[in-house]
Parts: C-alpha cells; structure tokens; sequence
C-alpha cells in the first residue's frame, strides 16, 4: 500500500462551505475550538478547572462496569485507570451502532481519536489522553444502522424495532451464513467471519455486539468503549435535562447561532425543538409540552410538571438526549478536549456553542475527520492512462466527462474561433449602435444574444454526436466514476471495511492509522 495524495478540504468542491469557513477561522466566535496546539494548551487548562474529582470517579466505574465483559489491553487498562487523575483527558468520537461497523468511515474517525491522542502526548507529555468512542446506542432508527455493503454483497438485518436500538437483542444471524461464503477464501476471511460470529451471536445485544467489535480491532491502541445509556452518566446531567424541560434552553440560548448560520448557509443541520429529550420505555418517543402538562408523541403518557420532575430524579435513564443534546451530554460527563467526527456532526456542534456557555460547560475543539479512498493500482494507471488526476474525480464530473469528450475537436475549436469572432464584431458594432436610436441599439444587443444561443446548441449538439461516436470512451469514463465512487458516492460512506481488511488484515488498520492526518482535515488515497 503506498499514498498517492493527500486532498485539502479546502480543494474538495463537495465540502460544505461552513466546513471551509470554520478551518479557515471565517466564522467569527469559534476561532478557539479548531485544531492547533494553543487552542488545546487553552482547552486542557479549562477542562482541568471544571471537571472534578467525583465525575471522574463516577466515569471511571461506569467505564469498568460497561467493559467487564470484553477482554481488556493493557494499554486500555491503563487508559481506565489515569481517567481517575487530574491530569488526564478524552479526546472522542461517536457513531450509531451500524451492523458490522457499517461504512468503512467508522474506521477512520476512531483510528483518528487515537492517532490525535498520540500527537498531544507528544506536545503535552505531562498529561495523558484517552480516546475514546462513544456508541449512539440509544438512536431508535434501526433501519438507518440494519445493513452494511460490501463489494459483492448487500447484507441486512431483521429484528424487532421502535425503542433504543442499543437495546435490541439479536435473533437473526442469518447473514451470517451469507458473509461466510463471500469471505471463506479471503486472506483474512476466517478473522473477519470469527469477529462477526462473536460479535452477533444469538442474545447479544446490539450494544454488546458493537462493544465486542470494536474492542477486538482497537484494544490494542487503548481505544474505551463508552455507552451513553447509563442511569450512573445521567446522573450526572440531571439539572441539565431539568432545566430543559422547564425552561427549553437549548432552543432558547441556540437561537441567535442558528438564525446566523441559516441566514449565511441557507440551513442549518439540525434545527432545535422546544424540547430535545426522549423518553425511553420499549420504545424511544419525544417529549413535548402542551403549556400545562408534559406528553409523549404517539404515546398515552402524560406528565404534570411535579410528576415529570420526579421521574427525571429518580429514573434519569429513562431521559434519553437527541442529536443537539448528546453533544451537551457526553461534555458533561467526560474530561474532553475534542470531538472527532463528520461534516454534518461538526455542522450542528457549532450551533451549541452559546448554549454550553449558558450551562457552563466548556466547548470543545471540533475537528472534522479525515477521509479516505484506497484503489487499486490498474484503477489508478486507467485514470492516467486517459490524462486525468485522481482530484477530477472529486469536481463534477459531468464536466469532466464532456471536457474529455470534446478534446482537441477541430470543429468545437473552430466554433470556438468563430463565436470570439462573432463577440468581437457585436463589440464593435454595440459602441456605434449606441450612438444611434436606442431601440436599433437594444435590437443589435438582441442580435448578439440570438446567435450567441445558436453556437451554444451547437456545442451541445456537438456533444451529443461525440457522446455517440465515442460511445466506448464515455463507458470507460463512467466506469473509472463507479471505481472511485461506487453507487454514486464517496467510498468510505459505501463500503464496509471488511472489504479491505479481507486483503491486508490489521496490517490495514496500521496504514490507515500511518497516513492519517491530525492536524488538518483532508482527504487521503492509498493505491494498494
């Protein structure tokens, strides 16, 4: 395996703008939370101050209840162990519990945690940092995280729904069987099929099946496995939670960044409710407020004010945070510096920064994880065999395509000629126009307009016919898209990462913790 580039996010036309401006320091009031070692000299400060000795206490047992049924490294026994000091921190990520591990980019945002972790040693060697991953485990959208994808086969789930999918114990292993015979061949196909056979046997749940997973791919670099789903952690957060039923703060203090990242960006990822709780019985359902008693939406549960207080108190668990207040939540209970995650994550973090100063809660640093796209080698000698670079795949390609098709046309170049010719005339021909009757000069302005339109139906034209005549050019033009982009889309949001692992073991995990990028968010290719 050798890197062939390394793509700035600044170069991708596919990255969101807010992305963009957010690393380039173009928004104003997050200056401090992007990736750079004064931000994270500032941060560790902050966080020192205002995480104390019993939260991590409470963090440290939680951890150790929730691993005592995974074989633990003794790197990650180490890392449990320094959560109890002062001087030690969590650098996170987090993802829902996709079957398998689902799209390969789970992969690289944890290899990314940890890799970030190694780097702040290195600059800050007085103090310790743990990555950590945080399973999504009490999401209800099941179908979102039932499948995964591989180069030959499309593999899904069936089982029961509604509540937190953490929850979901396992029935059906018939994919199982159907992984088997994909992979039995493969040079590391025992491996993955042992780690997918212990991962969802019969009566696992889904928590323990992503626990399990992910414990055997990563332990060896210290990786902690934290389950939001947790009486203990929310105890932790209890007035938080209480101050959003009463008083809808979140959605209160988010306001003023939301309206400015809608007015500048046209939307915002994830727009606040009144109320960003669910509450959890056999399935997982949204609080709301009627102005006079509490409910849950599409459930014959009602609350007074006292009533639902006193829930909260006594049953925290039963209080589950959606998209914007898991971010709130995990800050309140981890020693963290900086989050790790995708586009859309970091687009809605950053409406919560005025929230966190209102609950006191310092903010993070946001860094938007790296990508990466591994092709083989004929895929890369057919892209330069037809002059293209790997970074054309990353434009639109529909231009690309008609650019390629069109190359050095004798008549595309003539008409070209003739059209700057005929641009030339009316340019001369407008300035003496204009010196006349104003309607013969609006009437040559039409003139132009006119027959501007005909040499551009005859460029399309002109495609067209070459897209017929070069019909086996274009096949193999679009064949080269799949090859980068299989269905239409990144790689990393396709394909699992068995498909690689199948070929290069955990060989593969190192290359890809090797080439990974911390101090910049950016796109890696890898020809194996």
């Amino acid at each position: 395996m050798k890197t062939i580039n390394k793509i700035s996010f600044h170069d991708i036309q596919s990255i969101p703008q807010l992305i963009k401006d957010f690393l380039n320091q173009q928004i104003e009031g997050f200056e401090e939370n992007i990736f750079s070692i004064d931000n994270f000299k500032n941060q560790i400060h902050v966080k020192q101050n205002a995480f104390s000795s019993e939260q991590r206490t409470v963090l440290h047992n939680a951890l150790e209840k929730q691993l005592s049924e995974v074989t633990l490294s003794s790197k990650q026994k180490e890392n449990l162990e320094s959560l109890k000091l002062p001087n030690t921190f969590t650098i996170t990520t987090g993802h829902q519990l996709n079957l398998f591990s689902g799209p390969a980019f789970f992969v690289y945002k944890i290899l990314q945690t940890v890799k970030t972790c190694t780097y702040l040693k290195e600059n800050f060697p007085d103090f310790n940092f743990v990555p950590v991953y945080w399973m999504a485990s009490e999401d209800h959208d099941f179908a979102e995280i039932n499948h995964f994808k591989t180069e030959g086969n499309y593999y899904e789930m069936n089982e029961k729904s509604g509540g937190a999918v953490g929850r979901i114990p396992i029935h059906d292993t018939h994919l199982i069987s159907e992984f088997e015979k994909e992979f039995k061949d493969s040079i590391f196909g025992t491996e993955l099929i042992l780690m997918l056979k212990e991962s969802y046997k019969t009566g696992n749940t889904l928590t323990d099946a992503i626990r399990i997973l992910v414990n055997r791919l990563f332990s060896e670099f210290g990786l902690l496995i934290l389950d939001g789903d947790s009486k203990e952690l929310k105890n932790q957060i209890k007035g938080i939670f209480r101050d959003e039923l009463l008083s809808f703060s979140l959605n209160k203090n988010s306001k003023d960044k939301v309206d400015f990242l809608t007015e500048k960006y046209g939307k915002v990822q994830v727009n606040p409710r009144e109320i960003n709780l669910f509450y959890l019985s056999e399935t997982r359902d949204r609080i709301d407020f009627d102005g006079k008693n509490y409910f849950i939406v599409d459930k014959n549960i009602s609350f007074t004010e006292d009533e639902i207080l006193n829930e909260l108190e006594n049953t925290p668990e039963k209080f589950s945070p959606n998209a914007l207040m898991r971010p709130v939540y995990q800050e309140c209970v981890l020693p963290n510096l900086a989050y790790i995650g995708g586009n859309a994550e970091i687009m809605y973090w950053l409406e919560l920064k005025d929230y966190f100063k209102k609950i006191n809660i310092p903010f993070p640093v946001l860094i938007p994880r790296n990508s990466m796209l591994f092709l083989k080698e004929k895929t890369l000698g057919k892209i330069q065999k037809l002059n293209l670079k790997i970074e054309d795949f990353f434009e639109n390609f529909t231009t690309i395509i008609n650019r390629k098709i069109v190359e050095d046309n004798s008549i595309l170049k003539l008409l070209d000629e003739k059209e700057n010719l005929l641009i030339n005339n009316f340019s001369e021909l407008k300035v003496i126009a204009e010196t006349t009757e104003k309607s013969f000069g609006n009437m040559v302005k039409a003139e132009e307009v006119r027959q501007l339109k005909s040499f551009n139906r005859m460029k399309k034209r002109l495609l067209h016919a070459e897209k017929i005549k070069q019909s086996e050019l274009l096949e193999r033009l679009e064949n080269l898209f799949l090859d980068v982009h299989p269905s239409k889309n990144w790689q990393e949001r396709v394909y699992n990462f068995s498909v690689f692992f199948a070929d290069f073991g955990y060989s593969w995990l190192e290359t890809c913790l090797e080439e990974m990028v911390v101090q910049e968010s950016k796109l890696i290719i890898v020809a194996i």
